[in-house]
């Protein structure tokens, strides 16, 4: 009796790619995903350059999809960083710190944030960020807004960067459906300073220059720090 044909070694390569990207998309889809921080919104915690690991698996898939029964749906508590999609825009992606949550009445007086009528403690930021400079006027729907009554399914977003962030001030309340995940991790932070044009280099040189400058672009103080 003859034996089973082997595979041919093309084959075995095809199915082992389309066994990788199956993975990869898996896990893109509902483990872990990068983001890099574009602006300046969650200044000092996160920076511009910061590259992150996201964990999408903690929410699990959108609610009512066959998947909810067997993947985990975590809670969203006060202070998480949360990746989500940009209401305005849900092609974009968004990241910011969860401050109200479903049922409760947020209002900010001054930059200070009030949950159902009690100062929020928000250790996180510096103290000049949740008071206004002595003489300063507040400015109305950044530095006062509401009082607003947080719907059920959503959650009241800001930025750490009070003053250069657009958030739930200005978009309104975040619906539970746009999450996507929660930061866990940067584990690369790059400064990518102002652009350097030289024409005049060869090759060689610019090679060596973008070599050069990945090491000492980056912030090696930030690398494998928690998010938080």
């Amino acid at each position: 009796m003859s034996s089973p044909a082997r595979k041919s070694t093309a084959r075995e390569y095809f199915e082992s790619i389309v066994i990788a990207v199956i993975l990869a998309l898996f896990i893109r889809t509902w483990v872990v995903q990068a983001f890099k921080i574009p602006t300046g919104s969650m200044e000092e915690n996160l920076l511009i350059g910061d590259h992150l690991l996201v964990n999408k698996f903690v929410f699990g898939p959108t609610a009512g999809t066959a998947g909810e029964q067997l993947l985990p749906v975590g809670r969203v508590e006060r202070g998480d960083i949360l990746v989500f999609k940009f209401p305005d825009d849900p092609e974009r992606d968004f990241i910011k710190r969860v401050i109200g949550l479903p049922g409760e009445r947020i209002e900010l007086r001054g930059k200070q944030v009030f949950i159902d009528g009690q100062p929020l403690d928000e250790p996180y930021l510096p103290p000049e960020a949740t008071t206004l400079p002595a003489g300063a006027a507040p400015v109305d729907g950044r530095d006062n807004y509401g009082p607003l009554e947080i719907p059920a399914g959503h959650y009241f977003m800001m930025g750490d960067n009070r003053d250069n962030s657009q958030d739930s001030r200005y978009w309104g309340p975040l619906p539970h459906g746009h999450l996507k995940g929660r930061a866990m991790i940067i584990y690369w932070s790059y400064d990518a300073g102002p652009p350097v044009i030289d024409g005049g280099a060869s090759g060689i040189q610019r090679f060596a220059s973008t070599v050069g400058r990945f090491f000492t672009g980056t912030r090696w103080n930030r690398m494998f720090r928690q998010v938080g």
